[in-house]
């Protein structure tokens, strides 16, 4: 197999950029002479074709699908699959290329803004991102949630993550994960629990960031979390 477990492991935590990586590893095992594809290249694409199969069923990616089923015939198959990898590297570049503006310019906002700003700890800016990445992986495992709500919920994430930096002027992308959390959780009651552990520890590092900035008395409890923890005893 030419994908190993690091990649499908870093490929969960960035599917964007592990599908683009990908494309390439099935490129650079190919025996270069698309005019004649001998079984090694056969082999390969099978391989491509299967990973982003898989992809796609665990909505890591929101892509196009493939528009053919493997035939067994290999010059048609690996004619059609060469193709198809093709055009969906076009596709994930200016994909990756747009999320990638978008941090430029978040950070580049704040560093040249005169205004107030929110600064994260690096173990606090690396712990939330890991979280996310945790997140993502729940919600794409997550048969129960409908495929839109779980669409928007990912593209959500991973707006947040690609404008995620030590430096923020405003932590409103942050907070709006608790509105999702209790979304979740009427919709999956307690199976819905790995999930808001996550984004309540989240919220408790973007407390304390906040906290801190405002210069708040320390220990104070997340007003929003506070005031119902109580009542939801499922979010505990």
């Amino acid at each position: 197999m030419i994908f190993s477990e690091k990649f499908l492991e870093d490929l969960k935590n960035d599917p964007l950029h592990g599908m683009i990586i990908l494309i390439n590893v099935a490129r650079e095992n190919l025996t270069k002479n698309t005019a004649e594809w001998t079984e090694q290249d056969y082999q390969v694409l099978l391989e491509a074709y299967a990973l982003i199969t898989e992809i796609i069923e665990s909505k890591l990616l929101d892509i196009t699908p493939p528009n053919f089923a493997i035939s067994g015939n290999r010059d048609q198959d690996c004619k059609l699959t060469f193709a198809y990898l093709n055009s969906q590297e076009e596709y994930c570049i200016a994909e990756s290329s747009k999320l990638k503006i978008t941090s430029l310019r978040s950070h580049f906002r704040t560093a040249l803004s005169s205004g107030f700003s929110y600064e994260f700890s690096q173990g606090d800016l690396e712990r939330v991102q890991l979280l996310i990445n945790q997140i993502r992986e729940l919600i794409s495992q997550t048969v129960s949630l409908e495929k839109d709500h779980q669409r928007r919920l990912l593209s959500r994430l991973e707006k947040l993550q690609s404008e995620m930096h030590k430096k923020v002027s405003d932590l409103d992308r942050f907070w709006g994960l608790i509105g999702d959390a209790g979304v979740v959780l009427g919709k999956l009651g307690t199976d819905a629990k790995p999930i808001v552990d996550r984004i309540k520890e989240i919220a408790d590092i973007v407390w304390q960031t906040q906290s801190r900035a405002e210069e708040l008395p320390s220990g104070t409890s997340v007003p929003l979390l506070a005031n119902k923890s109580a009542a939801d005893s499922g979010m505990d």
